[in-house]
């Protein structure tokens, strides 16, 4: 049956998320709702037992692309020039004096192209391009030229204050503007972890962008994560203490003392 409707029998099957569906409004239904590309996950991982002769050809391509993106990426135009590398210094520099670590990827990269963060020497200040995801609601917003001096609760009230923010986008972020303020957490990603340790740090809402970007590592520009407390979900804050007691089995529960601190726990 088509895991959308429920009703008639399913024809197609998304490469991406796997979900069965009978027709063309229900393959755009379940996109909208997901917020699935239907891209197959050329990195998805496969268990060796399940790994076939078609997974070792997907991956073959998959390093080929990669080779003639570096390749097309080194021989861009622009990838050597003084000025994108003097504007590129000039940005981890003044960065480094703010203690930030900011580091930039190179030319062809998808965050490159999109970083629009720029520093104004004549006011001294950074003016960053941002990311906002609201993942109990499959949305993101990108902004730019957010000044550094900009409380962060200033910067989310357009999308979740029940007041001042505008009626479509509080239409789709309803179980945020719905929920008390003191519910709403603000998380960012820690770079540099192993993808099976994967770690978020918590920011205050009442400091400045700068004030909370200070001491991390941000590649590009930063991407902020605004979830809310009471709603389960499994972006473990650093710190977090997680030895309290699973809701699965006890054999998960004997063995959670021995996971590391603020790591993902794969329940599979």
């Amino acid at each position: 049956r088509c895991e959308i409707c429920s009703e008639e029998e399913a024809k197609y099957r998304c490469p991406r998320c796997m979900k069965y569906s009978c027709s063309l409004l229900c393959v755009k239904k379940h996109k909208l709702a997901l917020s699935c590309n239907g891209v197959r996950d050329k990195t998805a991982f496969v268990p060796v037992n399940k790994f076939t002769d078609l997974n070792l050809l997907s991956d073959y391509r998959f390093l080929e692309d990669v080779g003639r993106t570096a390749d097309a990426a080194a021989r861009h135009p622009t990838a050597h020039s003084p000025a994108t590398k003097k504007i590129l210094y000039c940005l981890r520099n003044k960065a480094r004096k703010c203690n930030i670590d900011l580091r930039t990827l190179p030319i062809g990269f998808t965050k490159r192209r999109e970083n629009s963060t720029t520093f104004n020497g004549t006011e001294k200040k950074f003016y960053w391009h941002l990311k906002l995801v609201f993942p109990h609601c499959h949305a993101e917003y990108t902004l730019k030229g957010v000044p550094e001096d900009k409380r962060l609760a200033d910067i989310l009230k357009p999308y979740i204050d029940p007041v001042e923010s505008d009626p479509v986008v509080c239409q789709r972020l309803k179980i945020y503007t719905a929920s008390p303020q003191s519910d709403v957490q603000i998380l960012m990603k820690i770079e540099n972890r192993r993808q099976n340790s994967v770690r978020y740090n918590e920011l205050d809402a009442s400091r400045s962008l700068l004030d909370n970007l200070k001491g991390k590592v941000i590649i590009e520009y930063p991407t902020l994560f605004v979830v809310l407390k009471t709603l389960k979900n499994d972006m473990v804050v650093l710190g977090q203490d997680t030895s309290g007691p699973a809701e699965n089995s006890d054999n998960e529960s004997s063995s959670i003392s021995s996971v590391e601190e603020g790591e993902i726990r794969d329940s599979a």
